[in-house]
């Protein structure tokens, strides 16, 4: 049982629904006797002229939320979606925070034309929660769901798996009671 649970924020506005999201999550998981803290992207400090993703280069910040990712057995990811996939916050930081040396280990290999790796998160697991103001079959369906396709390869490739999604929308469209709905169905959600 997923016992430990990491909410990572990924909206860059902390008066967005993503947070009230965030909280209704915490809140059902908490009901339901996990132990769970949320992380707010929008919150840290990320150096935007990184170029040497190592892992004895980063941030106070970067190390820190490390940290808690090691702690977590499952990850909850809760962002908005723009221009069809995830907020630069969050792509940030996952570029600083999965970096060599905590997420995977590039391995050396006798061929020099193949590239081979060792995941460091096998037995981890992540969730996706995200809104948008397109309708969602739009999104999944006519789009072709972009966004999970990009964090499926991100998180496969450290060993990562992701064991659900939800989106919300259209949330610039809804009503107050649509929203409500939507943050009781997140705190049932997440007694589960």
């Amino acid at each position: 049982m997923k016992n430990k649970i990491l909410i990572i924020n990924g909206h860059p506005n902390s008066d967005s629904f993503n947070f009230a999201l965030s909280e209704a999550y915490k809140k059902g998981a908490a009901q339901s006797g996990k132990i769970v803290k949320i992380l707010n992207l929008n919150e840290l400090k990320f150096d935007l002229n990184q170029t040497n993703f190592k892992l004895e280069n980063v941030s106070t910040d970067i190390k820190n939320s490390q940290e808690q990712i090691i702690w977590a057995d499952h990850l909850v990811w809760i962002y908005p979606i723009w221009w069809y996939t995830m907020p630069a916050l969050m792509k940030i930081f996952i570029e600083q925070v999965f970096v060599s040396g905590f997420a995977f280990k590039y391995l050396e290999t006798k061929n020099q034309k193949i590239v081979k790796w060792e995941k460091y998160l096998t037995g981890k697991t992540a969730e996706l929660i995200a809104t948008m103001d397109a309708p969602p079959f739009y999104y999944k369906f006519i789009v072709k769901d972009p966004g999970y396709k990009s964090l499926k390869a991100s998180f496969s490739y450290c060993g990562m798996k992701i064991t659900g999604k939800t989106y919300f929308g259209s949330v610039k469209l809804s009503s107050e009671t649509q929203k409500k709905k939507w943050l009781l169905e997140m705190e049932n959600k997440s007694k589960k």
